[in-house]
Order: C-alpha cells, then structure tokens, then sequence
C-alpha cells in the first residue's frame, strides 16, 4: 500500500458509501482517528462508523498527496455532499466546532463541504493507522468549488 492507492480507495469507498472498500483499506486491527481525538480499531468498528456515509447523497471526493514515504503519506482532501437525512444534519449540528445553521425543521437538507487533512501510515499491503483533521460547513455559493483541481 502507499499513499496514492490508499486515497483512491477512500475517495471509492466513500464516493461509493461502502463500509467493506473502506475496511479493505485497513489492517485487521488498523485504527482511523476521524478526530484527534475519537479513535476506530478493528474492521467491526471501522465499518460501524463509516456507515453514516450511507446518510450522504451525491458525494465527490478529491484528493492531492502532499508527501509520499515507504511507509505513509499525507494527503489534503476535499468533499461535498447532500445530507440525505435530517439524522445526518443533527449528528453534524452537534458537532463539536461546527458553524450552527439558522434552519427550521423540514427546511430543505443543505449540500456540505469538508476539507481536510489525512495522514497515513502503512504495514503492507494495508493502512495500520489514519489520523484526518477536518472541518465542515453548509456549502453556499462561495464555497461551490474545491480551491485546487487535483481530483484522481
């Protein structure tokens, strides 16, 4: 595994919201820091997270590796996509960090951007440990496109 193969899995699994591509990506007992805080270890706990994926609707993914090693890698990433619940809207309203949303119930479901950070290390042919630092917020009309082009 190296870090250009590992994105283009995670832009699959999550553009395709599929918790089995995003486990395949991982060692047995690989560990995902979604926060710097809040760890995954295992494919059974990797696979219970990444299903929220599942709340999302028209996901684009795009990636540039920042530094490529034998071992791991960093990569800057860029997501948008349409909350296809109002379950996914509150699990990001309570989000620690997040900018609050002036949105009454059963107003339309906004469409979300997310950048990123990720950085990656590498026990063969799978990642033994992801750690992401990200930020999210209800996309509006400046924010409609990624500021870099790199999309594998």
């Amino acid at each position: 595994m190296d870090i250009n193969r590992f994105m283009q899995g995670y832009k699959t699994a999550w553009e395709q919201r599929d918790e089995a591509k995003f486990c395949a990506l991982f060692a047995p007992d690989g560990e995902y820091h979604n926060t710097p805080f809040a760890v995954q270890r295992g494919h059974a706990q990797l696979a219970e997270y990444w299903r929220r994926v599942k709340l999302q609707q028209d996901v684009q993914v795009a990636y540039e590796v920042l530094a490529s090693t034998a071992r791991g890698g960093f990569a800057h990433w860029h997501v948008t996509y349409q909350v296809a619940s109002e379950e996914l809207f509150e699990i990001w309203a309570k989000s620690t960090g997040t900018n609050l949303v002036a949105r009454r119930p059963g107003d339309p479901l906004p469409r979300m951007v997310l950048d990123g950070v990720l950085q990656a290390e590498f026990d063969g042919a799978h990642c033994s440990c992801c750690r992401i630092w990200w930020h999210s917020m209800p996309m509006d009309g400046e924010h409609h496109n990624t500021h870099f082009t790199v999309s594998r």
